[in-house]
C-alpha cells in the first residue's frame, strides 16, 4: 500500500510535500497505518500530495505536480513531454495516481473538502471518505481538524470495504474518534430495508432503497458529458430496483464560502507550530529587523499555503470573527440540517429522528457528480495566471458532505466520449451509514463496468 505524505511513519519521512518538513521523521506511526501493518499489509512507500493538503490538483508540492496516469502508462519516458499533462486531482493526487497506475493495491489519503474523491474521479479509481470520526486521525498532520478525515483509494468498492473494516477502530489517542459505544449505538439505529412487494432482491438488489437527486447539483457549469453519465447512473439505479426521488439541499450554494472560511481559519491555527525552532525547516537568515520565524515560514511554505494562512488569520481577527467565522459555522449547521431533513435514517450525532415508514420523500442515499468536468489540463491549473477563487470551485460537489461529516464515495462510471478520461459519480449517505454507500456504490461500479 501507499500512504499520503501527511500520514506519520517512523521509518519514512513525513514531508507533507513541503520544504518546511523536508527532513522530518516522525517519532510515531499513524494509527491507521499501524492497524494495516498489524493486519499484514506491506508498505510500498509514501506518495506525493498538495502541500499540507491544500489544493485540488496536486500542483502545489515541493516535489512537483502529479500527472494523471491515463494516456501516460505504457509510453516511453522520452515521449512524455509531447503529451499534454492532465491533473490527477488533489490533494491526494499521488495516492490516486499510484492506484490507477497499479503501483500499489490501495493507498491511504486524507479528505478535508474532497481531497480523496476528486482525485479518484479524475484518475478512474474508487475514493472513499468515511464519516468524520470513524477512522482515527492520530498521526495525520492537521490541516483543518474539524474536517480532516483519513480516506482510501482503491480499484474496487470491495477493496475499499476491506481496508475500511481494518482501520475503522476506536482510538483513545484521538478524542474525535468514535468510541465503541457510539459505534454500537449507530449500528442499532440502522434498521434493515425491506424490498418492495413483488420485487426479488436477486434481480432488484436496491429494492426498497430511495435514492435522492439534489437539484442544486445540476449547475450550469456541469459539462454535458458528465451530466449525461449522471443521468445514465440514475437509470442504472432504477434498473436495480431503487426508487429515485428529487430532493433539495437549499444551502448547498453557501457551502464553498463557508468551507474555505472555516478551513483556512483552522489551518492558520494548526500551522502556527512551524516556527523553525522546535522542528522542521529553519532559515539561515539572521537580522535584527525580522524575527527568525518570519524568514523560516516565508521560505518553508509554498504560495498556496501562505495564501490560506493569511486568509485564515484575517478571518480570526477581532474585526472579522463575527462576520466571517461565526457566520460560516452557522451555515455549516444549516447544511447539516438540510441533510438530516432529507435522509430517512437518523443522525445519532445531531439527534435527528428517523423518518416515518410512510414518508416516501426521505431518502437513504444521494447520487451526484464528483466534479464539473474530467481532469483539466495542467497548463490550465498551474501558473500565476490562475484565479485561486475559481480553483476553489473545483470542490463544489464534494464540500457539502465534508462540512456535514457524512460518508461519501467516488465510483468510476464510464469515460467522457470527448477526451477519454474517466468520470466518477458520488454516493453519499447519513452519518455512520457507510454500508449504504458501499451497497449503492457496488451497483454503480457493476453497471459502469458493464456499460
Amino acid at each position: 500500500m501507499g500512504y499520503k505524505m501527511n500520514l506519520c511513519t517512523t521509518d519514512l519521512r513525513t514531508t507533507c510535500a513541503s520544504v518546511m518538513l523536508e527532513n522530518f521523521r516522525s517519532p510515531y506511526t499513524a494509527t491507521a497505518i499501524e492497524l494495516l501493518q498489524d493486519a499484514g499489509v506491506i508498505t510500498g512507500g509514501k506518495v506525493n500530495m498538495d502541500e499540507f493538503g491544500m489544493g485540488s490538483h496536486n500542483v502545489f508540492s515541493s516535489s512537483g505536480a502529479v500527472r494523471n496516469p491515463h494516456q501516460v502508462i505504457g509510453r516511453a519516458v522520452d515521449r512524455l513531454d509531447g503529451i499534454e499533462g492532465r491533473s490527477a486531482g488533489g490533494s491526494s493526487g499521488g495516492s490516486a495516481a499510484a492506484v490507477a497506475s497499479n503501483m500499489c493495491f490501495a493507498a491511504l489519503g486524507s479528505d478535508t473538502g474532497g481531497s480523496v474523491r476528486l482525485p479518484a474521479s479524475y484518475c478512474g479509481v474508487v475514493g472513499f471518505k468515511p464519516s468524520y470520526g470513524r477512522i482515527s486521525r492520530w498521526g495525520l498532520v492537521a490541516y483543518a481538524s474539524s474536517l480532516d478525515t483519513v480516506g482510501t483509494l482503491t480499484r474496487t468498492v470491495d477493496d475499499a470495504k476491506t481496508i475500511f473494516d481494518i482501520i475503522s477502530k476506536e482510538d483513545v489517542k484521538d478524542s474525535t474518534c468514535m468510541t465503541q459505544k457510539q459505534r454500537e449505538s449507530i449500528a442499532k439505529s440502522i434498521q434493515p430495508i425491506e424490498p418492495l412487494k413483488g420485487q426479488d432482491v436477486t434481480t432488484a438488489p436496491l429494492s426498497g432503497i430511495r435514492i435522492g437527486i439534489p437539484q442544486e447539483f445540476n449547475i450550469a457549469e456541469l459539462s454535458p458529458a458528465t451530466k449525461s453519465l449522471w443521468k445514465r447512473g440514475i437509470r442504472a439505479l432504477k434498473d436495480a430496483g431503487a426508487t429515485v426521488v428529487p430532493v433539495s439541499l437549499p444551502n448547498t450554494k453557501l457551502a464553498v464560502g463557508a468551507y474555505f472560511t472555516l478551513a483556512t481559519a483552522e489551518a492558520s491555527s494548526n500551522l502556527q507550530r512551524y516556527d523553525g525552532i522546535r522542528y522542521g525547516h529553519q532559515s539561515e537568515q539572521r537580522d535584527e529587523k525580522d524575527a527568525l520565524f518570519s524568514h523560516t515560514r516565508s521560505e518553508g511554505f509554498g504560495k498556496e499555503v501562505r495564501r490560506r494562512i493569511l486568509l485564515g488569520t484575517f478571518v480570526l481577527t477581532s474585526g472579522s470573527f463575527d462576520n466571517f467565522f461565526l457566520r460560516a459555522q452557522k451555515i455549516r449547521q444549516m447544511i447539516r440540517r438540510d441533510f438530516d431533513t432529507i435522509f430517512a435514517r437518523p443522525n445519532m450525532i445531531t439527534g435527528s429522528l428517523a423518518a416515518d415508514d410512510n414518508d416516501l420523500t426521505r431518502v437513504h442515499a444521494l447520487v451526484t457528480p464528483v466534479a464539473v468536468t474530467t481532469a483539466p489540463k495542467l497548463a490550465d491549473v498551474v501558473g500565476d495566471h490562475i484565479d485561486p477563487v475559481n480553483a476553489y470551485m473545483d470542490d463544489i460537489f464534494t464540500i457539502p458532505a465534508s462540512l456535514a461529516g457524512l460518508p461519501a464515495m467516488s465510483v468510476p462510471f464510464g469515460r467522457c466520449p470527448e477526451d477519454g478520461f474517466p468520470v466518477g459519480l458520488q454516493v453519499m449517505s447519513q452519518y455512520g451509514d457507510e454500508e449504504m454507500v458501499f451497497r449503492v456504490g457496488r451497483i454503480l461500479e457493476e453497471k459502469g463496468n458493464s456499460a
